[in-house]
């Protein structure tokens, strides 16, 4: 048996697989953001331990023979948070979320250090870790001083149950501070933010063992000894794991709280102006690019809650046949945006309201202005060198075939939708931890699902749809000057 726990934004998931990779059972536990001001975003690393241990219980209850019998944990999280510790590993402050925006003044100010865009091949975005411990530094130099080590929320979790600093290459990839083409950290870009690679975790492949689960933390669980825990990946280079996507010109797009248009490669592709992310693969010499944007799922939540419905109803008020877009469009920038606008500070909006736009009508367009978010990615994962004809739906809103027929015709590519099954970060990350357990080839076990259906672009809508995203693209410079 094998373990995968993936640390997301909302909650924690243990998902067990057998040695066919099929899945045994899974548990869940639940986490909350605290947003003290605009654009704060941030938890309690105590409440990820928690949430851990609730997902683990469950697991214990349904399948306690099962768990017994896990002989390597994979790890998968939410990627570039600051988690700080001091010299006894007591977490300094709550960490900051990727999704926090408030150190923008100091992404600016790496970003304008060349070094930075040249050995990590990506912007400064806000989001990134290293801003976020160049902000508590200029905010809150006492625990600045105080900070011993710095590790993103996964690699505090693998702290927990295993005592050791460490991390992965994808997730590492997001801090602002690895030489991704070269897979080590730059001493270089951690002396431009005051540290030096003793605060920093020894780095593994994600394939790779990294560590031992703690005897106290086995027993607890009814484990037996020496179960290993793998390297491990960030949550969408451990999705892709999940999906198969780990070869040129596979992709995928993701629907989660945040949306990601992932593609892997088989070399470093670097190309920061675009605003694509290129990072290291969890798979040795394997890369991927990554079209990100903050609000995904999250928008049509915002939305739900504002209208007092769930999101499945509003998305089911739509129909099964996709709708011409209205006059409505909605901006979904309610964090700032980062893929292709690296804008921390621009805010969403609705425009061309009116008498007759009702409550389907604004879910149409919050649908459709993701869709059209996810086409600014689609248009700069091309600018950065990756065309893709098409792409293989993960996540949450991925459930909404609504919502799959509208990216497929803004995006005008086809849309695979997997068969049943969980082919997620949890998923991804217990077969991580088969790999590392089993020394196992990684190109052998992370293999793709089957396709259960394919959406195709409905061309009847295309000129509709191309009208409707020219008017979302001539919106953002209007918003941005009447914010600025």
């Amino acid at each position: 048996m094998y373990l995968g726990l993936d640390l997301g934004t909302s909650g924690v998931k243990a998902l067990l697989i057998d040695d066919q990779q099929r899945i045994v059972g899974s548990g869940n536990g639940s986490l909350e953001v605290s947003r003290p001001h605009s654009g704060w975003s941030e938890q309690d690393p105590a409440h990820w331990i928690r949430a851990t241990e609730d997902a683990v219980k469950e697991l214990q209850v349904s399948h306690a023979k099962e768990l017994a019998a896990v002989k390597g944990i994979g790890l998968s999280g939410q990627m570039h948070g600051a988690t700080l510790l001091d010299g006894n590993d007591k977490v300094l402050r709550p960490c900051m979320l990727w999704n926090d925006t408030r150190s923008h003044k100091e992404a600016s100010a790496l970003d304008a250090d060349p070094r930075f865009r040249a050995l990590t091949g990506n912007i400064v975005f806000p989001g990134f870790t290293a801003p976020k411990v160049a902000w508590v530094r200029n905010n809150e130099p006492e625990i600045f001083s105080n900070t011993k080590h710095v590790l993103l929320p996964k690699d505090y979790l693998r702290l927990w149950l295993t005592g050791e600093y460490v991390s992965e290459m994808s997730d590492a990839a997001g801090t602002s501070w690895l030489d991704v083409g070269k897979r080590t950290w730059s001493p270089e870009l951690l002396a431009a933010t005051e540290l030096d690679l003793d605060h920093m975790p020894s780095l593994v492949e994600g394939t790779e063992i990294s560590g031992t689960l703690k005897a106290d933390i086995a027993s607890r669980w009814g484990m037996g000894k020496n179960v290993v825990v793998a390297g491990g990946a960030g949550d969408n280079a451990a999705s892709a794991c999940g999906m198969g996507t780990i070869g040129e010109g596979h992709a995928f797009i993701s629907l989660g709280t945040s949306g990601v248009l992932f593609a892997a490669n088989n070399s470093y592709l670097p190309n920061p102006e675009s605003a694509v992310h290129t990072f290291c693969h969890a798979l040795p010499d394997t890369w991927h690019q990554m079209g990100v944007i903050l609000s995904a799922t999250d928008a049509l939540n915002w939305y739900a809650g504002i209208t007092s419905r769930k999101p499945a109803e509003l998305a089911t008020e739509l129909g099964a046949d996709l709708r011409e877009p209205s006059g409505v469009t909605f901006l979904p920038y309610l964090s700032g945006e980062r893929t292709p606008l690296n804008d921390s500070s621009i805010r969403g909006s609705f425009s061309g309201l009116e008498h007759a736009s009702d409550r389907a009508a604004l879910t149409q367009a919050v649908i459709e202005g993701v869709a059209f978010a996810f086409r600014d990615c689609l248009n700069a994962l091309a600018a950065a060198g990756t065309k893709l004809e098409r792409v293989t739906a993960v996540g949450g809103g991925s459930r909404s075939t609504y919502w799959l027929k509208a990216i497929a015709t803004a995006l005008n590519i086809s849309v695979d939708v997997p068969a049943d099954g969980d082919f997620g970060a949890a998923f991804g990350a217990a077969r991580l931890g088969l790999i590392a357990a089993e020394k196992a080839d990684p190109r052998e076990i992370c293999i793709a699902p089957a396709t259960d259906a394919t959406i195709a672009p409905e061309t009847r809508m295309t000129a509709k749809f191309d009208a409707a995203y020219h008017r979302y693209h001539n919106l953002y410079p209007a918003l941005k000057g009447v914010q600025s």
